[in-house]
C-alpha cells in the first residue's frame, strides 16, 4: 500500500495526464516565388510559342497547375509589384507608375502598409529577397522595413545585364559576371544555408527587362539564327526592327530558363522538392509588335515613321491595357498538394497573391486587415468553387505622357476608359475579336454593354476611393 501511494504521490508531482501527449504542428511548406522583369505570357515554349526556347519552365509548368488566365492590375513595374506584395492597388498607397529614382527620390512604398512575406516572417519563416525590389531607394523603404530578414540585389528598377551594381551584404559593390547567373548564385547559395528551417525566398530576375543583351555565348546561341514570327497587326511595322528586338528578348528568357533549371536542380538535390512551394510568374505582360508597339503598358510605336525616334517623345507614346501587357506566364507546383499538370482557366490576378499563399502557409490573416484578392487555393485542390472572373485594372501614366486609364474585363469583354484625355476611351469583344483590334466604343449594338461595364467600373473606383473618380453634383445644384 505503501509503495502504492508513493507512486501516486510520484505521479501527481511530475504531471501525469492519461491523455496523449500534444503533437508538434506539422511543418509548414517552404516557398519560393519567382518574378521575372517584362515576361509576357507567349514568350514561353509551354504556351505553344515555338520560338521560345524554355525547356525547364515547361517542364515546370508541366509538373504544377498552369495558371492560363493570370493577369495584373496594372501594366507597370512598380505599381504592380505593390499590388501582389500588399493586395491593394497602386492609388491606395500612391505609386501609380514605375518608380523614378533620380526624379522621385522620395517615393517608396510606407512600410506601414502590410505585405504578406512580413506576416510569413511573423509567422516563423525565415526570409530573403535577392534581384529587384523597384518600391523605394532611400533606407526607410528598405527591404528590410517590410519582414525580408535576407536581401541581396538592387533598389531601383533596374541594373546592366553584366557586372550590375549590387547591395551584398549592406554595401553596395560591383559585381562582376552576368546579373541573372549572379542573383541565382546568391538564391542558391540562401538555399543551402536555410534548408533545414522553414524558409520564404522571393527571387526577383531584372530580365527579360530591356536592355536584353549581352547574355552568355551559349544562351545567345539558342536563338541568333532564328526567324521568329511577329505578331504583325500594324501596317506600318518595322518588321526587322522587331525580329532583332524579338531575337534579343528571347535571348534573354532563355538565360532565366537556363537559371531556373539550375534552381529545380539544387531543390531536388536538397531533397525540398515535395514539402516547397514555387511559384513562377512575371510583374506583367510585353509587347514586341503586337498592336505595333514595343514594351508594356508604357508602351511606344514600333513602326517605321517611329525609327529614329527617341523612346521617350510623347508623340510615339501609346499607353494601354492590353492583355498583351497584362496577361503573365504563371505556374505554380507543390507536389504533396497541387496535382500535376491541371490547368487553371479561371480569371486570376496578382492582388490575389496576399491571401492564397497565407492560405497555403496556414497563416493566419489578420483581423480588419483591407486586401482587395481572393484565395485561389481551393481551384489549385480541384474543387469546384463560385469564382469571380471579371477583371479591374487601374494604369495612371506620368512618365512621358499623362494617362488616367481604368479598365473593366469580363470574359467576353473590355471597357478601357481614358479619365484624363477625350476620345481614348477603347471597348473590345474579346470573344470574337481576342486580339483587340476593332475598337467598338461607338458601335450602336454595344452601347448597352459599355453602360453594363462603365457602371461596374466606376463602382469599383469608389470601392477603391480612386483619386480619378469623377466628381458628382449635390442634388439641388
Amino acid at each position: 500500500m505503501k509503495k502504492l501511494l508513493l507512486v501516486i504521490l510520484l505521479l501527481t508531482l511530475y504531471g501525469y495526464s492519461s491523455t496523449a501527449p500534444a503533437q508538434p504542428k506539422a511543418k509548414r511548406p517552404n516557398i519560393i516565388f519567382i518574378q521575372t522583369d517584362d515576361q509576357a505570357a507567349w514568350a514561353l515554349g509551354a504556351s505553344g510559342n515555338r520560338d521560345a526556347y524554355t525547356p525547364n519552365l515547361d517542364r515546370f509548368f508541366r509538373e504544377g497547375a498552369y495558371l492560363k488566365n493570370a493577369f495584373v492590375v496594372t501594366p507597370v513595374c512598380s505599381p504592380s509589384r505593390v499590388s501582389l506584395l500588399t493586395s491593394r492597388y497602386g492609388t491606395e498607397v500612391g505609386i501609380t507608375d514605375w518608380i523614378n529614382p533620380n526624379a522621385e527620390p522620395e517615393l517608396g512604398l510606407s512600410p506601414q502598409v502590410m505585405i504578406w512575406p512580413k506576416l510569413l516572417a511573423e509567422a516563423g519563416y525565415f526570409t530573403g529577397l535577392v534581384g529587384k525590389w523597384h518600391l523605394g531607394t532611400q533606407d526607410r523603404f528598405h527591404p528590410a522595413q517590410f519582414g525580408f530578414k535576407y536581401f541581396m540585389g538592387f533598389r531601383a528598377g533596374g541594373e546592366a545585364t553584366r557586372d550590375p551594381k549590387l547591395e551584398v551584404g549592406g554595401e553596395v559593390k560591383k559585381v562582376e559576371g552576368f546579373t541573372v547567373d549572379i542573383v541565382t548564385d546568391d538564391a542558391i547559395r540562401f538555399l543551402r544555408d536555410r534548408h533545414n528551417e522553414t524558409f520564404f525566398l522571393m527571387l526577383n530576375y531584372r530580365e527579360p527587362h530591356a536592355a536584353y543583351l549581352p547574355v552568355r555565348d551559349e544562351d545567345w546561341a539558342k536563338v541568333k539564327d532564328l526567324d521568329p514570327v511577329i505578331a504583325n497587326d500594324h501596317p506600318d511595322l518595322d518588321l526587322p526592327r522587331a525580329k532583332r528586338l524579338m531575337r534579343e528578348y528571347l535571348a534573354s528568357v532563355v538565360a532565366i530558363d537556363r537559371n531556373v533549371g539550375r534552381l529545380l536542380t539544387v531543390i531536388d538535390e536538397l531533397k525540398l522538392r515535395d514539402d516547397t512551394i514555387i511559384v513562377f510568374t512575371s510583374d506583367h505582360g510585353y509587347n514586341i509588335g503586337q498592336h505595333g508597339i514595343w514594351h508594356k503598358g508604357n508602351g511606344h510605336l514600333l513602326t517605321k515613321a517611329a525609327a529614329g525616334v527617341r523612346t521617350t517623345d510623347p508623340s510615339i507614346q501609346r499607353p494601354n491595357v492590353f492583355d498583351t501587357s497584362l496577361r503573365t506566364p504563371t505556374a505554380i507546383r507543390w507536389p504533396k498538394q497541387i496535382k500535376a499538370g491541371i490547368e487553371i482557366k479561371e480569371t486570376i490576378n496578382n492582388l490575389d497573391w496576399f491571401p492564397t499563399i497565407l492560405a497555403m502557409a496556414k497563416v493566419d490573416l489578420p483581423k480588419g486587415l483591407l486586401i482587395r484578392g481572393h484565395d485561389f487555393s481551393p481551384l489549385l485542390a480541384g474543387k469546384k468553387v463560385r469564382w469571380d472572373n471579371d477583371l479591374y485594372v487601374e494604369w495612371s501614366q506620368h512618365h512621358y505622357v499623362q494617362t488616367h486609364l481604368r479598365m473593366y474585363r469580363t470574359a467576353e469583354w473590355k471597357l478601357v476608359r481614358d479619365f484624363l484625355n477625350a476620345g481614348k476611351d477603347e471597348l473590345y469583344d474579346l470573344k470574337s475579336d481576342p486580339g483587340e483590334k476593332q475598337n467598338l466604343i461607338e458601335a450602336p449594338r454595344a452601347k448597352t454593354i459599355r453602360k453594363k461595364l462603365e457602371a461596374k467600373m466606376l463602382a469599383q473606383m469608389r470601392a477603391n476611393n480612386d483619386p480619378v473618380l469623377p466628381k458628382t453634383k449635390a442634388k439641388g445644384n
